[in-house]
């Protein structure tokens, strides 16, 4: 009898991929059954995410496994951005389209709370750098927004297993980056909620990496493919799950998970609060089996896709291959820029965006025009470059030791021409991982707590399942 199906969804802001892991003889193959684009949509002066669109296209996603699956599914298990959230009325229902965490408004919310709660004593409490978009300063702004605090809350990826028949969980992960987990403990810290004014009673309860929460319900479960699968929190965090898909140790080796953000750190076993690491902008996240992600957040290929938005409603559409191709012979620049400046965070308007950064720093602006936009990519990718290259250099001055290599993972390993200039600018090795490697740690994460059978997911057995889909 073939060994049943599993399902990883990975949601991406950008879009969100259905794929099916089924095994041949007990060769494990990974298909990638469905996609549908993603990102937020102006409501107002609002930004919001479509849920609806989204829940439709998943739908579709998996009926599409459960057709391609005859021997059946054993489980579904859903990782995503972090920090943004659904609000529930009665019944589980959303409360409407969650907001998006760039949506400006957090602004108020931060300068507001770090006068009751500073963001160096948040620092030192959660391990969680005090980011404007960061869950708690959402939950702070949402009464300005006419949203009821009181409404119970559930992080994206969870809220996704929810909608497919599991309880409200935050899995831990997951819950690290909402800023109101106790790093010493792994739970809720209930003083700062009480400090805050945010009731705690909305939050749902954590969960660990792999808990089996269920099984499937809804009409989903009526289909044959679908009538004994189980429903799992892997780690929701996508980069947690990509961390859980490179099958080796990260001993000596930094990561930059290069996608719409980079990520760029390493795994510690204790998390690092010290004033400096805050002043780096690193942060402290749970790990799949154990352990911290300890990074910080880069602004990532966001910059060349809100580039190539505003190119192509000029008239000016470009593929992000013949992008890389043309920025790769680009021999002039003006300089580089700051990639991580609060403007370019935004939404719109981002050629334009850039060259306000160019004239801060003195340098030539870009002229908007047909024949320049491989320029402004090259810009971007040695900006991008020289930002991991520094956040390096800080890393390896917390950890007081030197990196051996970098292991790059996401959409952005695809990326030659900037593996090459990080390789350049930081002097290291540079290897690629999976560029799906979201959707790889889900599916390691979900094997692994299928084997575990209730107990504390094991980091080898991670690792093991990691290097088997990975060598398909």
């Amino acid at each position: 009898m073939q060994e049943p199906a599993r399902i990883a969804i990975d949601l991406g802001a950008e879009s969100c991929r259905v794929s099916l892991l089924r095994f041949d003889k007990g060769r494990p193959t990974i298909e990638l059954v469905h996609r549908l684009p993603n990102g937020p949509v102006h409501r107002g002066s609002s930004l919001h995410w479509p849920l609806s669109a989204i829940l439709a296209g998943l739908e579709e996603g998996l009926r599409k496994a459960a057709a391609a699956a005859p021997e059946g599914i054993a489980s579904i298990a859903v990782d995503g951005w972090a920090v943004d959230y659904v609000r529930l009325g009665p019944g589980g229902t959303p409360l409407g389209d969650p907001f998006c965490y760039r949506d400006e408004r957090t602004i108020a919310s931060k300068q507001a709370s770090d006068l009751i709660a500073p963001p160096d004593q948040l620092f030192r409490r959660t391990g969680a750098q005090p980011l404007r978009i960061n869950s708690v300063y959402q939950l702070l702004a949402d009464p300005a927004s006419g949203i009821d605090p009181n409404a119970p809350w559930v992080c994206f990826p969870e809220y996704i297993l929810h909608w497919l028949g599991a309880p409200i969980v935050a899995e831990y992960t997951n819950a690290t980056h909402t800023g109101l987990v106790d790093i010493a403990t792994g739970i809720w810290a209930p003083d700062l909620f009480e400090l805050l004014g945010i009731p705690i009673e909305a939050a749902p309860p954590i969960v660990p990496a792999g808990q089996i929460l269920g099984p499937l319900q809804g009409s989903l479960a009526a289909l044959d493919a679908f009538r004994s699968t189980q429903l799992i929190a892997p780690a929701c965090h996508d980069t947690a799950s990509a961390i859980a898909a490179i099958p080796s140790a990260l001993d000596a080796t930094a990561y930059i998970c290069s996608g719409t953000w980079s990520l760029v750190g390493t795994l510690v076993d204790t998390p690092i609060t010290r004033p400096e690491a805050m002043a780096a902008r690193y942060t402290n996240q749970g790990a799949a089996s154990g352990g911290f992600c300890f990074h910080t957040n880069v602004n990532g290929m966001w910059l060349i896709k809100q580039c190539m938005d505003a190119w192509s409603a000029q008239g000016r559409a470009w593929t992000i291959e013949d992008l890389i191709q043309k920025a790769a012979v680009c021999k002039t620049l003006p300089g580089t820029i700051d990639v991580d400046a609060e403007p370019l965070m935004l939404d719109g308007n981002m050629p334009a965006r850039i060259n306000e950064q160019l004239a801060l720093r003195g340098l030539a602006p870009i002229p908007d025009v047909a024949g320049n936009e491989p320029l402004v990519a090259r810009l971007i990718f040695e900006s991008l470059a020289a930002r991991y290259s520094t956040a390096l250099a800080h890393l390896e001055q917390m950890l007081g030791r030197k990196l051996e290599r970098i292991h790059i993972l996401g959409g952005g390993s695809r990326n030659r021409l900037l593996t090459r200039l990080t390789a350049e600018r930081t002097g290291l090795p540079v290897e690629t991982g999976h560029p799906e490697g979201s959707t790889i740690g889900n599916l390691a994460v979900q094997l692994a707590a299928s084997e575990a059978s209730g107990r504390p997911l094991r980091p080898e057995s991670v690792r093991q399942w990691a290097k088997c889909l990975t060598e398909t």
